[in-house]
């Protein structure tokens, strides 16, 4: 098992720019469309910028693309840099979906608005694995019915890995960390010609965030989390609390197919919904248990995810679901954090989760490729924290399937007083352009109008 360093290896490798450092981008449309029509980066303007592939020897570089919504004349009070998660989620799109979804608001105006597909991703010099579409789950292993399961899910597990090692953009592998793609935000910053850039990151991109708060803490303006990581992202105990999430969101789709039991058939009380997962998943297997925690991010995927359920529909394949998505989340995954390496230990956890989460617990225990990566992780992982600025803002539903809630105390606890938490009594995956109008304002109320919390709070 390697030892990790302490936090200051991540003071920045490379000198600040000057405080007058001109724009270096140039700026064009239209953007990159994904293949996808209608396109989701119409009416965005995009460049290109190159960054060092490994920061401690800079003379390679990579190609990174960002999208652009300019701010209005006179309303504009900064740049906003923006994050999926995933990682391995493209970015471009961000900023029109913003104007979408918050045009109103004024938020668009108040800033630049900037998005990218982050290293490694879409039009940023992608990586591959050469994954199969079967292999593209990897990350999170199957539902473990017991040890010899585990023994098998390894022997997938590791020629995946080898894959990766093997594949054509392997010279690349080593340097997709998060802590590269944080210096690249702050490439982005100094190429923008900023002194400061404001952030907001869903998901992973809550670790994201978090590690460009810890690595650069002067250079943050305004920085909002959503739906957030525990303080060292997304490693094995992130994995696991998948199962935590499982269990604490569960609960709200079995009372709405309960509700809708006259259109459904899965039970007339949540219940019995929960003795039909149980029937089902003997049934069906493990697909359908990864397909019922894909379900659980939204509400809005309750009607699809019970359609499936009652064998009317199943669930469809996302645009993000192809060999470029998947090879760069495993390779960030595998190379930020130090997964352990025996088989013994997914054997043992896959058993005690079975106790604490025995509907998803199996599965997010288990083995993935990350336990026999093929490179040596190149720097410690990124721990959110440090001294700095009073400027991080965390908004996080009370019952996340994703990241629970757990997580996120976490993450607050180690930014101390540098952060607040904003707590939404809610479910669900992400929860700002939501429907909760409490967690849309108080991020709303920071970013456009500077308004920190006080104290913590909780919206009801």
């Amino acid at each position: 098992m390697r030892k990790s360093l302490v936090l200051l290896a991540f003071l920045p490798l490379l000198a600040a720019p000057p405080a007058n450092a001109s724009p270096s981008l140039k700026w064009t449309s239209p953007c990159p469309d994904y293949g996808m029509s209608p396109s989701p980066t119409a009416g965005l303007e995009c460049a290109t910028l190159r960054v060092p592939l490994d920061y401690a020897h800079p003379e390679r570089t990579i190609e990174l693309t960002l999208s652009r919504h300019a701010g209005v004349p006179g309303k504009r009070r900064g740049v906003l840099l923006m994050n999926p998660g995933g990682p391995g989620s493209p970015g471009l799109a961000m900023p029109a979906q913003l104007v979408q979804r918050m045009g109103g608001s004024g938020l668009p105006d108040a800033y630049d608005v900037i998005g990218f597909d982050p290293r490694g991703t879409g039009y940023s010099t992608p990586v591959t694995c050469a994954m199969t579409p079967e292999q593209r789950g990897a990350v999170l292993g199957p539902y473990a019915d017991g040890p010899r399961d585990v023994v098998a899910t390894a022997a997938k597990a590791r020629a995946v890995a080898k894959q990766c090692g093997e594949a054509s953009t392997k010279d690349l592998l080593p340097h997709m960390t998060t802590a590269n793609t944080a210096r690249d935000l702050d490439r982005i910053r100094e190429a923008l010609g900023e002194n400061k850039i404001s952030y907001y990151g869903v998901s992973y991109g809550s670790y994201l965030g978090a590690a460009y708060a810890s690595m650069f803490p002067d250079r943050g303006d305004r920085i909002v989390l959503d739906s957030v990581l525990g303080p060292a992202g997304l490693d094995v105990r992130a994995n696991q609390r998948f199962a935590e999430g499982f269990d604490d969101r569960f609960p709200d789709f079995a009372a709405w197919a309960a509700a809708r039991d006259d259109v459904y058939h899965l039970g007339r009380t949540p219940a019995a919904v929960t003795a039909k997962f149980s029937e089902l998943a003997a049934v069906r297997g493990p697909e359908f248990r990864a397909n019922t925690w894909n379900g659980l991010y939204d509400d809005a995927f309750f009607p699809a995810l019970a359609a499936e359920w009652a064998g009317t529909a199943r669930a469809a394949a996302g645009p993000l679901d192809g060999d470029n998505h998947a090879a760069l989340q495993l390779q960030v995954l595998c190379n930020d954090s130090n997964w352990p390496e025996q088989l013994g230990y997914y054997q043992r956890a896959v058993e005690r989760e079975r106790a604490r989460h025995p509907m998803f617990g199996p599965a997010a225990a288990n083995v993935n490729p990350c336990a026999f990566w093929p490179v040596e992780r190149a720097e410690p992982p990124v721990r959110a924290g440090g001294p700095g600025p009073a400027n991080v803002l965390l908004v996080q539903n009370e019952r996340d399937p994703a990241t629970p809630l757990a997580g996120a105390r976490e993450t607050r606890a180690a930014f101390g007083n540098r952060a607040r938490m904003v707590t939404v009594d809610a479910g669900g995956h992400g929860v700002f352009t939501r429907d909760n109008a409490c967690g849309n304002a108080a991020v709303l109320e920071y970013l456009r109008g500077g308004v920190f919390p006080a104290v913590d709070r909780s919206c009801r």
